[in-house]
């Protein structure tokens, strides 16, 4: 069995250059899983944050 790996909200957010407030946005909208790590600690998976990163429909100039 794989071992999951976590990252805090913070730890996602500079990774993907992704404000806190809107990792905490998709997590309220249900659009991200978060997991509780403590009474106020939230964890992520860094392939499951990855996965909300999409390209932009919109092409070169």
């Amino acid at each position: 069995m794989a071992q999951r790996t976590y990252e805090s909200l913070a730890e996602a957010a500079a990774r993907t250059h992704v404000s806190v407030r809107t990792l905490r946005r998709w997590i309220a909208q249900g659009h991200l899983v978060a997991y509780r790590a403590g009474p106020r600690l939230l964890r992520v998976q860094p392939d499951d944050v990855d996965a909300m990163m999409r390209p932009s429909l919109r092409r070169g100039a």
